[in-house]
């Protein structure tokens, strides 16, 4: 079997020349060989080898590889072919298509559908305990005629005859770094390596066609504004085959009148009497699921916090639920009556308690 030529002598180089040595070779050879100076087929396969053969050595991790193989691949046996070092340094295929028998095969057009995102709009309390809505919204289906191929019912989609099915087609271009071959999505079949000579009727070749539909979409409960629900399999179709796009829900949830939601924990306002502060007693209020009862303690301030447990917000996916905290607001009576001003003038007599605000009273420091 034949040993594939040694890079450096590709370039024409010895193996201890110097980066600047390998970058004028191959500047030297690229202008001789380049595909616009010649149309010979065997200068072209020259050229391939060339450009090749200098990305190798003018990467230091690569050529340090390759010193290190030599002609030989890593398993110890000869390198066939030059071909089959390009393979070893960039993968199957080659370095930009060298080796034609490493030429990659057609491209499918099979796709993934893409996503498809819609705003939902629930009220506070939809939010809190979960529901069950139906989302509307307009997506790409697979065309019924053509059952997504895009061709006319007994044709069918050929190898574009552009790039051979590949997708891809390669150019070569100087720059200031030398000469490059680039690879470009093919214009005529716009990278998908197919062509449709007869084109569906409905849908003009695309597959697809835009369609309203309907989704059933469950809320869970404990979800909050601005949160995303996934819905698999419900946005565009894909194409020739390809698995179908996700639906993103993207929720707007309404704020609630009586509450102020931080995660699951609810906070509220409660306003008490000066009685009811000072004597104690029960409230009943309205929670988000039915009434609950508010102990006051006698002789509570204002700004007192009881703790409702497990009166909140149900947590997302876990059992359990977040609290109600409930300040209490102690209104000072306005309006009074001349005997409720008398009741009260009793009331600061018996405690000892300055009535006309004139007595001396002292400062203390506030507690955060």
């Amino acid at each position: 079997m034949a040993v594939a030529r040694d890079l450096y002598d590709v370039l024409g180089v010895p193996r201890d020349a110097s980066d600047d040595d390998i970058r004028k070779a191959y500047r030297r050879l690229a202008r001789e060989l380049h595909p616009d100076v010649s149309a010979d087929p065997e200068t072209e396969e020259r050229f391939k080898e060339v450009a090749g053969a200098y990305e190798i050595l003018s990467d230091p991790e690569k050529r340090a590889r390759y010193d290190a193989f030599g002609t030989a691949g890593p398993g110890g046996q000869p390198f066939a072919d030059i071909s089959d070092i390009f393979e070893t340094f960039f993968g199957q295929g080659g370095f930009g298509g060298f080796g034609g028998s490493r030429r990659r095969g057609p491209r499918t057009r099979t796709r993934r559908g893409e996503d498809v995102g819609v705003l939902l709009r629930l009220s506070f309390e939809e939010a809190a305990f979960g529901v069950r809505r139906e989302v509307q919204l307009e997506r790409l289906e697979t065309c019924d005629r053509c059952l997504g191929n895009g061709a006319e019912p007994g044709t069918a989609p050929i190898a574009c005859r552009t790039c051979g099915g590949t997708g891809e087609v390669q150019s070569v271009r100087r720059s200031v770094f030398g000469t490059l071959m680039t690879a470009s999505p093919c214009g005529t079949c716009q990278g998908t390596g197919q062509e449709i000579p007869d084109r569906c009727e409905t849908c003009l070749g695309q597959g697809r066609l835009r369609r309203p539909a309907t989704v059933t979409v469950d809320i869970p409960a404990g979800v909050s504004d601005g949160m995303e629900l996934r819905v698999a399999g419900n946005g565009h179709a894909g194409i020739s085959g390809g698995s179908n796009g996700d639906l993103f829900v993207r929720l707007d949830v309404d704020e609630a009148t009586r509450f102020d939601r931080r995660g699951q924990d609810l906070y509220a306002v409660l306003d008490i009497t000066v009685t009811q502060a000072s004597l104690g007693g029960e409230v009943t209020i309205a929670g988000i699921d039915g009434d609950e009862r508010v102990r006051i303690e006698a002789g509570t301030e204002s700004g007192t916090i009881v703790r409702l447990k497990g009166k909140g917000v149900p947590n997302l996916n876990r059992r359990g639920r977040g609290d109600l905290y409930v300040t209490l607001h102690v209104l000072t009576p306005k309006g009074l009556s001349r005997e409720e001003r008398q009741l009260l003038a009793r009331l600061a007599e018996l405690r000892g308690e300055p009535r006309d605000g004139a007595a001396a009273a002292e400062l203390r420091r506030p507690e955060f």
